[in-house]
């Protein structure tokens, strides 16, 4: 009887915590559109090719795509 009293709890305590994650206060929500410049795109896009986080072939793509937007 213990265990099913301890799982309830840790099951009411979750839910709780979800619940309060969503935001379902009834609170209004911003939302913050940011707009980055084909220059910093390029600038950001040859740091993660120097840094080793991208390969040249995926910079080569990214880049074609950046510049034709």
């Amino acid at each position: 009887m213990r265990t099913r009293s301890i799982t309830f709890s840790v099951i009411a305590v979750s839910t709780l915590l979800l619940l309060a994650a969503c935001g379902g206060g009834g609170e209004d929500t911003q939302v913050t559109n940011t707009t980055v410049s084909t220059g910093q795109q390029l600038i950001d896009l040859k740091r993660a090719l120097d840094t080793g986080a991208i390969t040249q072939e995926e910079y080569d793509d990214a880049r074609d795509r950046i510049l034709r937007q």
